[in-house]
């Protein structure tokens, strides 16, 4: 087994790793006893972690069994709990949600391996595939999670301001205004906090790169629960928006195009499949391929959702900003993450005052945002 990465060595498998293994392999009890036989095929996908597949030889000598190795990303403890993380997965997992764990050491765990594709950006885009995302949200939603159903995005972005002036040179907190952020999360908190908002179990890291799509039964899985909590559902729709601009897999993965924000009707579209899916439903299509639902939402309640939703695109800037700021003192991956951070912070100077002004920059009840940039 070849392996290379966060201080695994050419041909050599680090010994914790293969103890996990051989339990895996134990309980399976129909793989080949030479673990130097498994292939590693290198998955990409993740921002921060390195993810394997590993084909593992059964003794029938024509099947492998398959599972996935996931190496935590460096300095990740900078914006989230493990071992939370860790209960997370093993509650979604009950839940049927997600792959299942099979064991854990030092620098990473053992995943069940799912027989899915991960998205590219161009899916997000698809009509069909879109509206299955915008259903499994809705469910994820919706799960009985353990813990109070408190939000945790205000209070998560000012610790991580914290970390990054504690990391930033004068010039870097200048450049990125950082001794106004304290304030400007303070008025987001106050602005976009409503009794009458939905609250839920949020993924708050929904893109592409998280999400599976099985080709045969047309299900989705999200994976990657690192950044999982409660908080406004419009938050999760309005991340889920922004990372529509993105495109990690190209020659400038760190470059966003916010002329590819998603326009009136395709947030329309979205937020109509999600209000009107139970979130266990199956989507169904008609004859001409358009997929329906149950009851569809009323429009005034489609048109706020809507309207919250383009609004909490500006705490979505300030999250990843910072976040950005932060992987680029701690990260060694090939990312551009100051540029990055830059990218979202200007999104949000520019947006601030239109999403936050008057009503001259709403049409129809709606938000007028992402018809060019976004």
């Amino acid at each position: 087994m070849v392996m290379k990465t966060n201080g695994f060595v050419d041909g050599i498998l680090p010994d914790e790793l293969k103890k996990v293994l051989r339990l895996v392999g134990s309980e399976w009890g129909d793989v080949v006893d030479d673990m130097e036989s498994l292939q590693v095929i290198p998955l990409k996908g993740a921002m921060t972690n390195e993810v394997f597949q590993i084909n593992w030889p059964t003794k029938c000598g024509n099947l492998d069994r398959k599972l996935l190795v996931r190496i935590y990303g460096e300095g990740v403890e900078a914006f989230f709990n493990r071992d939370d993380e860790i209960r997370t997965f093993e509650c979604m997992s009950k839940h049927g949600q997600g792959p299942r764990l099979l064991g854990r050491f030092a620098d990473g765990r053992v995943e069940e391996f799912i027989h899915a594709r991960t998205l590219s950006a161009a899916d997000l885009r698809d009509h069909e595939i879109s509206a299955l995302v915008a259903a499994k949200m809705r469910e994820f939603h919706n799960l009985e999670m353990p813990g109070p159903r408190t939000v945790l995005l205000w209070n998560r972005m000012r610790d991580w301001l914290v970390e990054a002036k504690s990391m930033c040179s004068a010039k870097c907190v200048k450049e990125f205004r950082l001794d106004s952020l304290e304030d400007e999360i303070s008025m987001l908190e106050k602005e976009l906090s409503h009794d009458y908002l939905d609250i839920g179990f949020c993924h708050n890291d929904l893109q592409y790169g998280n999400i599976m799509l099985d080709e045969e039964t047309r299900s989705i899985t999200l994976i990657d629960y690192e950044y999982a909590s409660f908080n406004p559902v419009a938050y999760d729709l309005a991340n889920h928006f922004c990372e529509m601009v993105a495109n990690y897999h190209s020659e400038t993965p760190h470059i966003l195009d916010y002329n590819k924000y998603p326009g009136l009707e395709e947030r329309r579209r979205f937020v109509d499949t999600y209000l009107s899916s139970a979130g266990l439903q199956k989507l169904t299509a008609d004859v001409n391929g358009a997929l329906t639902m149950g009851k569809q939402p009323s429009e005034d309640e489609a048109v706020l959702l809507l309207h919250e939703v383009e609004r909490y695109t500006l705490a979505s800037h300030l999250f990843w900003g910072l976040w950005g700021i932060i992987s680029g003192y701690v990260n060694k991956i090939d990312f551009d993450y100051m540029e990055y951070a830059r990218q979202r912070f200007r999104q949000y100077w520019l947006r601030k005052k239109r999403l936050l002004g008057s009503s001259d920059n709403h049409v129809n009840g709606y938000v007028a945002y992402g018809t060019g940039s976004g």
